[in-house]
């Protein structure tokens, strides 16, 4: 593999955070670009990291402040709306033994970690950033940007997120779906007795759920079928969140009393995307949420976008032609993981949109985790 070779990274998340690191450790020259001036440090609540995701953080080199970030634990709890708690399981250990099954941890936390491990990899970063064309040929492609200035890259590698603008203008028409379910999200404290991640099934809400994310802080979210975003004023989010969360017991009265403040909480749908066939077109090639996403109801978002980055990292640094049949290899390693796990988290909301009570949820989680202890 030549070193020579540049590479553009469009997108400062999971995927592309991580695909920075990874191809910079191996002496390859790699620009990010970021259309956020904050480069999304600030945004989200928190986050359910897995094992096979913690397994990537690990080969990136940030394990260790993760692990002093978060909170890890080993169990999921499913309680009745009252608080009651009806069942407990243990989570399988996704990443191996040598790793927590769970890791919670606040999302701007995470995010911070990684841009921090990108600065120090020596990649260059431009914030507030887009590319705009591209322009390829046999032996790369010449980007321009929305400052006006351009570069010649031997691959780039999009990794800007669900709406992915680079997506369409490579000709790839896919588009996310929604699936007709909707999650209220919140940060709060944390009360002391919340040591794990539990589950309410019924109620006004479809799943009432939270996540402990540090020693002192958790994420909230309750799970309703979507509606209009434009009906639902933002100033009335905390009130709404809060309507929902009120009908739940346990630990909820102390964690309902927190939302309180309306520019914290976020309501997002939840969407379905497969891009089939191939991820790439030419030297552009997707990764992350820009070639797949599901419903967080496994969890695996970040996890998948992850492992993305892994492995193409892998085939680019081991390889000394980066082709046709590099890029579509990727593409077959990942579509035959990731198909499953998008499938599975589309059914698990829709047995419960469907009012399925007798589905095996715990039999198809278990399935699916069991498969992503194996390296992707």
């Amino acid at each position: 593999m030549s070193k020579d070779r540049t590479v553009l990274v469009i997108g400062g998340g999971a995927a592309g955070n991580a695909a920075t690191v990874l191809l910079r450790r191996a002496g390859l020259t790699v620009d990010l670009v970021e259309a956020k001036d904050d480069w999304n440090a600030t945004a989200g609540s928190g986050i359910t990291l897995q094992g096979n995701a913690l397994r990537v953080l690990r080969e990136l080199g940030v394990w260790e402040r993760v692990q002093e970030s978060g909170f890890a634990f080993g169990s999921v709890g499913i309680t009745a709306p009252d608080g009651t708690v009806l069942h407990v399981a243990r989570d399988v250990r996704a990443g191996g033994d040598g790793l927590p099954a769970t890791v919670g941890m606040q999302r701007p936390r995470l995010q911070q970690i990684l841009i921090d491990a990108v600065r120090a990899s020596g990649a260059r970063v431009r914030l507030g950033t887009r590319a705009t064309d591209f322009h390829q040929d046999a032996d790369g492609v010449t980007v321009r940007f929305t400052d006006g200035t351009e570069g010649r890259y031997d691959l780039v590698i999009a990794a800007d997120g669900l709406s992915s603008a680079t997506r369409a203008a490579i000709g790839i028409t896919a588009k996310p779906e929604p699936t007709g379910m909707a999650i209220w999200r919140a940060a709060a404290p944390r009360p002391a007795g919340v040591t794990r991640t539990d589950l309410a099934y019924g109620g006004p809400a479809y799943i009432a759920g939270y996540c402990p994310t540090s020693d002192t802080t958790l994420y909230a979210y309750v799970v309703e079928a979507n509606r209009d975003r434009a009906s639902i004023p933002q100033e009335t989010y905390a009130d709404e969140m809060r309507r929902l969360a009120s009908a739940y017991g346990g630990f909820w009265p102390e964690i309902t009393a927190s939302l309180t403040d309306p520019a914290k909480v976020n309501y997002t749908w939840f969407d379905r995307l497969l891009v089939e066939g191939s991820w790439h077109r030419g030297r552009v090639v997707l990764a992350g949420d820009a070639a797949h996403c599901c419903p967080p109801t496994l969890a695996q978002g970040a996890a998948l976008s992850l492992e993305d980055a892994w492995v193409l990292a892998q085939l680019l640094t081991t390889s000394d032609t980066w082709d046709e049949a590099l890029l579509q290899a990727y593409y077959e390693r990942r579509i035959s993981r990731v198909r499953p796990v998008v499938e599975a988290s589309v059914q698990l909301g829709q047995w419960q949109l469907d009012g399925v009570r007798d589905a095996d949820v715990p039999g198809l989680m278990g399935r699916i985790m069991t498969m992503l202890r194996e390296l992707p």
